[in-house]
Order: structure tokens, then sequence, then C-alpha cells
């Protein structure tokens, strides 16, 4: 069992992949079947498996959620660090910020297709934490 911390420096809104640096902390547990849970611990940031492969495909998610929750909507009041403030905490609330991932045979179970990451709601992008936890 272990837990690791990894700061994810973004630089604006969007998809990071972190699959690679998930892998390596599995890697290195050892743990052959158990459990990875990744968390990100922010509000205006969250966690996703999406496609991998195909680039335009977190592009049309991006563009799918920013017309979904679109930056400046009058129905919001909470906006004490601009536009994109309160926008960012239903993108979260809208995703996750939290996956659990099952690990066979050593590795993470994903999907040929399938990769984690890190959805930076804000415009201006930010230092993140995320912990990940083998067991």
């Amino acid at each position: 069992m272990t837990t690791s911390r990894l700061e994810i420096q973004t630089e604006r809104r969007g998809l990071r992949e972190i699959t690679r640096e998930i892998r390596a902390v599995v890697d290195d547990a050892g743990v052959l079947d158990g459990l990875c849970t990744v968390f990100v611990r922010h509000t205006s940031a969250s966690l996703v498996i999406q496609e991998n492969a195909d680039p335009s495909a977190a592009a049309d998610l991006e563009r799918w959620i920013d017309r979904l929750v679109p930056d400046g909507d009058a129905i919001f009041t909470h906006t004490a660090e601009g536009p994109d403030d309160m926008p960012s905490h239903v993108k979260s609330a809208l995703t996750s910020t939290s996956l659990s991932i099952p690990i066979l045979g050593g590795a993470l179970g994903l999907g040929t297709w399938q990769g984690v990451f890190l959805w930076e709601h804000r415009r201006r992008g930010s230092t993140r934490h995320v912990l990940i936890h083998v067991a």
C-alpha cells in the first residue's frame, strides 16, 4: 500500500493526460492485484477517463462542456476570481474529483484507448495537487 502526491502545473483550461505518471506510481508500489484511487484536491479541476488515441476527442469534450457551462453566465453570483470562477466549479461537479481503477497483474486495468486526464477548468491554469493511493 502506498500513497503518492503529484504536483501538476497546468498552463490553461483543458485536458492533460496523466496516465504515465499514475502508471509509474503503480509500478513502484509493486501491487499485483488491487485498486488505484486517484483524487484531485481542488474544486475547479477534475479527473476523467477518456479516449487518449485521437486528440479530437479531448477537443470535442472541451468545446462541449464550455458550451454547456459558459464563462460569465448571468445566473452565477460567485465571481470572486473572475467570470470563469463558478463555471469551473460546476464543471468539476459534473465530472469527477476521484477515480478508482483496478490493478490487474501489476498494471492499470484501463482499456486499449483509455487514459486518465486532469481537466483544468480555469482559463489561466494553476498548480494542481493529485493524490494516488495504491492498495
